[in-house]
């Protein structure tokens, strides 16, 4: 038996959403670890939680930016 295997197109409608709920998500998990922070006994599992906030940082940046390039891709679209 043979399949026609044609890609599913690529709809990026709701990407902007996506994204928010991931940077909302992100935001969620660093104000989480900062909690445990509070009532951790080693410093170096503090500074453990710094680095991996401060990547989280940087990747709620990147995430914005897409939002942005996003946000105008589908407002070009629209017109």
């Amino acid at each position: 038996m043979e399949f026609d295997r044609k890609p599913k197109p690529d709809d990026r409608s709701d990407n902007v959403e996506k994204l928010q709920e991931m940077v909302h998500n992100t935001i969620e998990n660093m104000e989480k670890a900062e909690a445990t922070m509070e009532f951790s006994d080693s410093h170096d599992q503090e500074e453990h939680i710094k680095a991996k906030n401060e990547r989280r940082r940087e990747a709620i940046d990147g995430m914005r930016e897409e939002i942005k390039d996003e946000a105008a891709d589908q407002q070009n679209q629209d017109f």
